[in-house]
């Protein structure tokens, strides 16, 4: 019988604050998007005290004032070393894991009939909790769909616990009835709005619904997902995931830019990023995208708006060759009068690097240049992100997001590590 554990680390990005500020426990936590501008993540106190996903960080400050709410800006670095951190120990506990999110992976625990699985996911929560000191709650159920509602009943009602075991028809109808339409996974807010109207608000509503009228009115994608719910699995493993097909990267700005150089920093460090994700996956970019704009909340200032796509003549990953080419789509749309807040670069027609079509008068050393890259990222990998990296970028980043509540990266940069005083 085919049984699936999906383990979810409880309010992570808050969970990873807390870990190296112990006098943080039991006290509320948000953590804010970029910019420091909205909430992206909240302690369980913090949800107590009704602050709210999204809320403006500048309309709850009377509330996080008056209850002392521990406020961050977001820190992914720290947040990504320490899901790694996660991820490393959860493979030890199964021969195929999926990581679904940051915060997410799934585990395949088909074939361990010998193995009580209640008492493995109580191990696996211990383990994770010990090494890494991230709580988590684990769901395991016939599928990923079941798996991901055993989940959220464990993080719901067994929080002292954190496992929900699901494995026979009397546990599942149990579960098929606590869970809310709106909660299943895959039902999104019109399907659950449209299927309300049928009367139906609970999973084991839609599951005692004909099939025939779900292919209808969901579509085989809902057929599917009925099948799931009623432990039929359905939906594919994805062990290693897949090549992007496009990738792009985009910040707001600290402050606003006006002038061409300013804006020449950013636009170069994104493409850098962009370049080292295509080696990352051993892809190419055969194309790039290079957009500007400006506050559109700031009512008083003139707007704008403009990007503009080239076609590299030969698919690369070579940050020379993708700066280049992004720097000479900021000349093009460049407009002077403005006060921009954002740039980004994406790149696409991505191909694998050895199904490159080189061109007949391709004249870059590709050679050199993919030994220069190879050093490029050892160091980077090695030493941090930028260490090494191109003029144009610059080192003083006046255009840097706003975080002026930034927690250390304990983990990832020597000069930051937690210190003891005894």
């Amino acid at each position: 019988m085919t049984m699936i554990a999906l383990i979810d680390c409880n309010n992570f990005y808050a969970s990873c604050e807390r870990l190296f500020q112990p006098a943080l426990r039991n006290r509320p936590i948000v953590v804010l998007s970029n910019n420091d501008g909205c909430v992206i993540a909240r302690s369980d106190e913090a949800k107590q005290l009704g602050i709210k996903m999204g809320a403006p960080a500048f309309q709850i400050k009377e509330l996080i004032d008056q209850h002392k709410v521990a406020v961050f800006s977001s820190n992914y670095i720290l947040y990504g070393s320490l899901s790694n951190r996660v991820m490393n120990v959860l493979r030890n506990f199964a021969p195929v894991i999926e990581v679904y999110s940051i915060d997410e992976a799934f585990l395949d625990l088909t074939g361990m009939n010998y193995v009580d699985l209640y008492e493995l996911g109580i191990s696996i929560r211990r383990e994770v909790l010990n090494q890494v000191g991230i709580p988590v709650s684990i769901g395991i159920a016939p599928t990923k769909t079941l798996a991901k509602m055993a989940n959220r009943y464990a993080k719901k009602e067994k929080k002292g616990v954190g496992v929900h075991l699901v494995q026979d028809s009397i546990q599942i109808n149990n579960l098929l009835k606590h869970t809310k339409i709106e909660d299943i996974w895959g039902v999104g807010r019109q399907y659950a709005m449209k299927l309300m109207q049928y009367n139906v608000f609970t999973a084991a509503d839609l599951v005692a619904l004909n099939e025939d009228w779900i292919r209808t009115h969901m579509t085989v994608v809902g057929l599917r997902l009925v099948k799931e719910l009623k432990g039929v699995s359905c939906v594919e493993w994805d062990a290693l995931p897949s090549a992007k097909k496009c990738i792009q990267t985009a910040r707001s700005f600290g402050k606003l830019l006006s002038k061409k150089e300013e804006l020449a920093a950013p636009v170069s460090s994104h493409a850098a990023s962009c370049a080292a994700k295509l080696r990352y996956q051993n892809t190419c970019a055969g194309a790039i995208q290079v957009f500007i704009h400006t506050n559109p909340h700031r009512k008083q200032d003139p707007q704008y708006f403009r990007s503009v796509t080239m076609s590299l003549e030969v698919p690369t990953s070579d940050s020379s060759e993708i700066i280049n080419a992004a720097l000479r789509g900021l000349g093009i749309i460049y407009k002077p009068g403005y006060l921009y807040n954002k740039t980004g670069v994406l790149v696409f027609d991505i191909v694998p690097e050895d199904q490159v079509q080189l061109g007949l008068f391709d004249s870059f050393d590709r050679g050199r240049s993919g030994k220069m890259m190879q050093v490029l990222d050892e160091v980077n990998g090695k030493f941090g992100k930028d260490t090494l990296r191109y003029a144009v970028q610059g080192y003083k980043k006046h255009w840097k997001l706003k975080q002026q509540k930034l927690s250390p990266c304990y983990t990832t940069n020597i000069l930051e590590v937690l210190t003891i005083k005894i």
